[in-house]
């Protein structure tokens, strides 16, 4: 048996390499750009604020050195120590008002970034294909949006905040000390701080994939819990309350296992910058009482001295926490990068332009199509419903028939062939214009955790209360939601999991015949009704498709048969066509389905097993 070779993953599922931290910036800067007048104020303040925090230490000396003026000049004694207490507090006053006055001018340019990123990789989302969508991992991907979103305020905050502003205190205070005293205290304070710049990036690059590993398997718990709690039903309808706690068990315990692994390189990483520091200093008391003793320096010069020191080692006493969170930032600022970075598997022509509607013919042209290479799904299939007219597609679950609604759609690309709409090839539209022009119903009905208002408008946003309720009653649901305690407002839970099968699919009809579009595809759009219900909304569809091009995709041949066309599918290939009563006459695939329907009389056969119920493929002609 010949197999054939492995296809290339198409575009969107294709994970683009990660960036470098360089490269990282390089992408975010841009969203700055915008606000590139409050970042210069910003770093203006930031300046100031520097400028007067290095003066702090400078105006202690003064203050030290006038307390040993000598006695008999007691106006001196009172007023000169006065003045530079007050000139120290506002110098103290003026340090936080600069600081504050950055962070408040700087605030909206982060916030507008942040916000303008996670908009922007929103509609990148929506833009992909839904084969991304199918493959995606719902609670990875939110977590990643979510660590990347917080990623620009901590990545702004650190570096901005605290890297820089410590970078321009350390050369401030290096060439002040350097100018005034003995370049000795210069060497000693440089090169402590090469030093321990050194070591905090060595064991943090070290320490980069503990984290990295510990993210890794935070999303994976996380992804676990929002599948099975998505998946509720599921779990108890087979009973695996202990299994799922105990799937989710074994992921928090990686999770602790990493946590400590990175913890324990937290404190190796801690230890050895405070015995750096404490050598720093050590070093530097014992040059500077040096220079008490021999007489060329003040106390006022060793106050000083100490408070640079405490100034410029606290906020390096947190450079690890600092450095390891910018590196953990730009990696989740990445991974949220990487989103945006996939390539749109159907994307609008340069040149696509807007779908002219003219009647709303709709023509399949030879059409192929393969999920994957490797296995096709659409043969040569080929067909046109004329405007105003209703084709019927039935046959075998796997034939094709949902991916004829896909393919029109255009959530995929035809593989070959063609698909028009009033002689207008669907490829060459922009997407927006096409989905405007077509309504559906589909099989697998799902709906927003919102009202049942809401998801009745969502057919077509800023309709009002009457059309909403016009459409309910089109649909045959409008008494059941006025007997509802809350009524349009009752929230239907999320997916409407607190409606039935057959009430969410009336929503679903109701949202469709609200958005009235030309042209309308029901697929299976009737399947989750009782038969009685079947018939009334039935007859309200007929209506709502009157002088509309429609697609019906159906199991239940009852429904089909005032199309004005049916065609049968088999294995990707339409293999009958015709009126009902032509297909009938036949003799074929259609009319061995239609006798056993016929037979089974709706539901007792299909229980008996001689007739497949909805969903189910029909048995292969003898």
């Amino acid at each position: 048996m010949r197999r054939s070779s492995p296809s290339a993953p198409p575009p969107s599922l294709q994970t683009p390499a990660r960036q470098g931290d360089w490269s990282t910036i390089g992408r975010l800067l841009p969203y700055f750009w915008h606000y590139r007048g409050r970042v210069l104020l910003a770093l203006g303040f930031m300046m100031a604020a520097k400028l007067a925090n290095v003066g702090v230490p400078v105006l202690l000396k003064q203050l030290v050195d006038s307390l040993s003026i000598k006695p008999g000049s007691a106006q001196a004694l009172l007023v000169v120590p006065l003045g530079l207490l007050l000139a120290y507090g506002l110098l103290r006053l003026s340090t936080s008002l600069f600081t504050e006055a950055r962070e408040l001018i700087f605030a909206k340019a982060t916030e507008g970034a942040s916000r303008a990123i996670s908009l922007q990789v929103f509609r990148h989302l929506h833009d992909l294909s839904l084969r991304f969508h199918l493959e995606r991992q719902t609670g990875g991907m939110t977590r990643d949006i979510e660590r990347g979103t917080r990623a620009v305020n901590a990545l702004v905050s650190y570096s901005l905040y605290s890297i820089f502003p410590t970078l321009i205190e350390v050369v401030l205070v290096l060439a002040l000390l350097a100018w005034k005293f003995d370049p000795m205290f210069a060497w000693i304070t440089g090169g402590a701080l090469l030093f321990y710049i050194a070591f905090t990036v060595r064991v943090t690059e070290w320490r980069t994939h503990f984290r990295r590993q510990l993210n890794e398997l935070d999303s994976r718990a996380h992804t676990r819990a929002i599948d099975s709690l998505l998946n509720y039903e599921t779990v108890k309808y087979f009973n695996n309350e202990d299994f799922e706690a105990e799937r989710y068990n074994d992921s928090l315990e990686q999770l602790r296992r990493a946590q400590l692994k990175s913890q324990t390189t937290l404190s190796l990483l801690n230890s050895g910058q405070q015995l750096i520091i404490a050598a720093a200093l050590v070093a530097m008391l014992w040059q500077a009482t040096q220079g008490v003793v021999q007489g060329h320096m003040s106390l006022g010069d060793l106050v000083m001295i100490n408070a640079f020191m405490i100034q410029l080692y606290i906020p390096l006493n947190f450079l690890g926490v600092i450095y390891r969170e910018i590196k953990q930032a730009l990696t989740d600022l990445d991974k949220m990068f990487v989103l945006l970075s996939r390539e749109r598997e159907v994307a609008d022509a340069p040149e696509a332009r807007p779908l002219q509607v003219r009647g709303g013919a709709v023509r399949f042209d030879a059409v192929d199509f393969a999920y994957e290479a490797a296995r096709p799904i659409l043969h040569g299939v080929a067909f046109e419903i004329p405007a105003g007219r209703t084709v019927a597609v039935v046959g075998p679950s796997g034939s094709g028939k949902s991916t004829l609604a896909r393919l029109l759609y255009r959530f995929y690309d035809v593989s070959g062939g063609r698909i028009l709409i009033d002689g207008q090839d669907i490829r060459t539209l922009t997407q927006q214009s096409l989905r405007q022009a077509i309504g559906i119903v589909p099989q697998d009905t799902v709906l927003f955790n919102d009202s049942i208002a809401y998801n009745i408008a969502y057919g077509r946003p800023g309709a009002s209360q009457q059309e909403i309720e016009a459409a309910a009653r089109a649909a045959h649901i409008h008494e059941f939601i006025q007997g509802l305690p809350q009524g349009y407002a009752t929230m239907v839970g999320e997916r409407g999991l607190k409606l039935s099968g057959g009430e969410k699919q009336r929503v679903a009809i109701a949202r469709t015949l609200l958005k009235n579009p030309p042209i309308l595809i029901f697929d299976e759009a009737t399947s989750a009704l009782d038969s009685h219900n079947e018939r009334a909304i039935q007859a309200e569809l007929d209506a709502a498709a009157q002088d509309k091009t429609v697609l019906l995709i159906a199991h239940r041949l009852s429904t089909v048969i005032h199309a004005h066309e049916i065609l049968v599918m088999d294995k990707g290939r339409v293999i009958e066509r015709g009126t009902h009563e032509q297909l009938l006459a036949q003799g074929g695939r259609y009319a061995q389905m239609w006798r056993l329907q016929q037979s089974a009389g709706g539901g007792e056969a299909a229980a008996s097993g001689a007739l497949p119920g909805p969903g189910q493929a029909l048995p292969a002609p003898l």
